[in-house]
């Protein structure tokens, strides 16, 4: 049994997360069970047509001890339900939860999952993700207790990296990887026509968040995006929104097309490799969602961004683009320079770019070696 944290299903990235390590986990070891969490965010329905099974927890972790393995095995083969004492192996896939933008609730809860897994002789992986900052010096401390207990911390790139390394505790398994959905292929629905002609707009609530350490865009967001349809119409393309997660994003979406007169066609499609299919046959994004910015840069996707935090700028410098990442300042004339340079497919920068999506899927490749080395140790 493999226990898969920190996914779901309504933002798309995460479950784009999700897919990706099933693909690879059932290459790497094709007789391996998935195991999920459930949650609102993840119901039966969701995780019974991956074949997945449910992880039972109990608030006291003793009790698991007062069940005979052959009960366990039934309640595993009758109902799917798995207890943790029988995962081996958790890959935390959390994306972006461990830093001072969510609050010490998560770091406190990685940190007992940590000594849980240390104490059990399990591994626990964490996977390519977004850390810190970690400002709270009792953040820190636990952190210094828990983080050589991994078996592997995966930073996504170096401010991450930065970040774990500057608790001072001697670590031995932190290295440096980049998001691992770029190995994953998308499916373009039927019902997606013309995209060459489109270009999407995809909207994060986060932008105008508490959680945005990005000073200015709580303001302009809204308006910013409005600049952005006109920019992009005023190049011939058409305009399209895409929800990438749930009804906060959708919100944004509606406000944006309400400013213009509810002319915008609008995507919320349920199916995240259709997510990614439909980014990959547009003619170019315009994304504050991380992992869609990923699904554009390693598909050749001509992609601006915005950001609201470090991720995004990491992530556009490792692709070459780092130029692109539109700004609280940026006006109507910056706007249509950056998609004059941001379609540009030749020259020695844009070569680099194209070189980077290869560079890039190679080190995923080498990140699940080293997985699949540490947790069969």
């Amino acid at each position: 049994f493999i226990e898969i944290k920190g996914v779901q299903f309504v933002n798309k990235g995460a479950e784009l997360m999700l897919l990706a390590i099933i693909n690879k986990v059932n290459e790497i070891w094709p007789d391996a069970k998935i195991v999920l969490k459930h949650g609102k965010k993840s119901p039966y329905e969701k995780r019974a047509l991956l074949g997945t099974y449910q992880k039972l927890e109990w608030k006291k972790k003793w009790v698991e001890h007062l069940f005979s393995s052959s009960f366990r095995n039934k309640l595993t083969s009758r109902y799917g339900l798995v207890m943790d004492k029988d995962i081996p192996i958790t890959l935390d896939a959390s994306g972006f939860a461990y830093g001072d933008q969510w609050g010490s609730g998560e770091i406190k809860s990685l940190c007992r999952n940590l000594a849980l897994a240390d104490s059990s002789n399990k591994k626990y992986v964490l996977m390519p993700q977004a850390f810190g900052p970690f400002s709270s010096e009792a953040d820190r401390s636990l952190l210094e207790q828990a983080l050589p207990k991994a078996t592997l911390i995966c930073a996504r790139e170096p401010t991450s990296y930065e970040s774990i390394e500057s608790i001072p505790t001697k670590l031995n398994n932190l290295y440096l990887y980049p998001d691992f959905t770029n190995l994953l292929s998308g499916i373009c629905p039927s019902y997606y026509k013309d995209g060459n002609k489109k270009i999407l707009i995809v909207p994060n609530t986060n932008m105008t968040s508490s959680r945005n350490n990005k000073a200015g865009w709580a303001d302009v967001y809204l308006n910013k995006l409005n600049l952005v349809v006109g920019a992009i119409e005023s190049k011939g393309f058409i305009p399209v929104l895409l929800n990438h997660e749930g009804a906060g994003d959708e919100k944004i979406c509606v406000q944006l097309n309400e400013l213009n007169n509810g002319k915008l066609e609008l995507i919320s499609d349920d199916n995240a490799l259709h997510v990614k299919g439909i980014i990959g046959s547009s003619a170019a994004i315009v994304s504050s969602r991380f992992h869609a910015c990923v699904s554009a840069l390693c598909q050749g996707v001509p992609c601006l961004g915005t950001s609201w935090s470090h991720k995004y700028e990491r992530l556009f410098e490792e692709y070459n683009r780092g130029e692109f990442i539109i700004s609280p300042s940026t006006n109507l004339d910056d706007l249509n320079e950056m998609f004059e340079q941001v379609f540009v497919n030749d020259g020695d920068q844009y070569n680099e770019y194209v070189n980077s999506i290869q560079r890039q899927k190679n080190k995923t490749e080498y990140m699940w070696q080293a997985v699949k080395a540490a947790c069969s140790r």
